[in-house]
């Protein structure tokens, strides 16, 4: 198959700040420690950077913690030389940043591109409830306010969180498919088992089903321990351009294809099919940029914002059948570490912490690389080829990474 683009493209150093509940730190500082590990762990200076790309940007209105820092502030911070930069939150998912950066290196605009995304929620908002994102309060009266038109189908129900959202789709799939919670608990079973293996995940205590089933509910299907845990954190990721990574630390690992399609409405309650998401076209671009099938990934770390997520990726990518998700996770054994498509190995957003989506891209680098530790997964050796993915509702991107030159 004849793909330029993100072939020309390779990750060759990742980094990640301290990560925690309420740290009380500041977040440029958690941005510029996962920024200068990720440099050295690559083996570059700060000179051999000339790209700068990040999600969402410097600032969130009505979301305190949604994001630590911008473009400006780093670029400055680490006093750059840069070719080509890119912020924003207009992207296909989070992973858009790092996609964005591999288009740079491909077309010849940078070298060695850092790519960074912060959030501090659990020191922002440790004084009160969790926000929404894009919904603040309003002044004075108690009530939520919809920042632009996107809500105006589910403020008026007072749906203003992505809690409320997710589980709409949840629930059509519960309906069309049969699904269950006590399948769907197997995503945050799964989840604690790993996170108990990585001494950097927020959540290590032993979790049963009877934990989960008895948890306090947060909006039907979803209970506590379907909702991922806020944190502080910083990561960080270095994507080079092919024909420069060879001058790096580390073996490259080569970006076989990327996912980036939305074909349905940019909405998350009037998309056309409110049983899957927009991760339904990101993973079938994927598919079509790439001769590998599913059945070469040896592991999958997939977006688990919400539990139902991550068993939509599953769907969508391809490692069982629509509809098939809930009774494919019945049991764990084929999602564990030594089963058949190792999932979300360092405890997933929902145990390991919330570092929305740039964690599943790190972690599949951690895998390739060999470096995880008690989690690491061989069946028998390495796994060579790891799938991330990141987003929800109409934003879903996702990315094949290859170890094999």
């Amino acid at each position: 198959m004849n793909i330029i683009g993100e072939k020309q493209a390779a990750i060759t150093g990742i980094g990640q700040s301290a990560v925690g509940r309420r740290l009380g730190r500041d977040p440029l500082a958690l941005t510029i420690d996962a920024c200068l590990d990720a440099i050295e762990d690559a083996g570059l200076t700060r000179e051999d950077i000339d790209g700068l790309s990040t999600y969402p940007g410097g600032s969130v209105p009505g979301a305190p913690g949604f994001t630590g820092a911008g473009i400006t502030e780093v670029h400055d911070a680490l006093r750059l030389n840069l070719n080509w930069f890119c912020g924003g939150m207009e992207l296909p998912g989070q992973l858009g940043a790092v996609v964005n950066a591999c288009a740079a290196v491909a077309s010849g605009l940078a070298t060695h591109v850092l790519c960074f995304r912060t959030v501090w929620e659990s020191t922002a908002q440790g004084g009160g409830s969790r926000k929404g994102i894009g919904v603040g309060s309003g002044a004075g009266s108690g009530k939520f306010r919809a920042r632009g038109a996107t809500m105006e189908y589910t403020l008026p129900f007072g749906a203003a969180s992505a809690a409320v959202w997710i589980a709409m789709y949840a629930m059509r799939h519960f309906h069309e498919y049969g699904t269950r919670r006590e399948q769907l608990a197997q995503i945050a079973l799964n989840a604690r088992a790993n996170a108990q293996l990585n001494p950097n995940a927020v959540y290590r205590d032993p979790m049963s089903m009877d934990d989960y089933m008895n948890a306090r509910m947060i909006s039907f299907p979803f209970c506590l321990f379907d909702c991922d845990a806020p944190v502080d954190g910083s990561t960080a990721i270095i994507v080079s351009r092919a024909d420069a990574a060879a001058d790096t630390r580390k073996t490259p690992l080569r970006v076989e294809a990327v996912g980036t399609a939305l074909h349905g409405r940019p909405s998350w309650d009037q998309f056309d099919d409110l049983s899957t998401m927009a991760l339904r076209d990101a993973a079938a671009m994927l598919w079509k940029r790439t001769d590998l099938k599913p059945k070469d990934v040896g592991v999958a770390e997939l977006y688990d914002g919400f539990s139902f997520i991550a068993l939509a990726w599953l769907e969508a990518l391809g490692f069982c059948a629509v509809g098939e998700g809930g009774e494919f996770i019945e049991g764990g054994e084929r999602i564990a570490l030594d089963g058949e498509i190792p999932l979300n190995t360092q405890g997933g957003q929902l145990s390991g912490g919330r570092l929305h989506g740039f964690g599943m891209l790190h972690e599949a680098c951690v895998q390739l690389w060999g470096e995880g530790g008690e989690r690491q997964v061989r069946d028998p050796a390495l796994p060579k080829v790891a799938v991330a993915a990141a987003g929800g509702g109409p934003l879903g991107g996702c990315m094949l990474l290859s170890s094999e030159r």
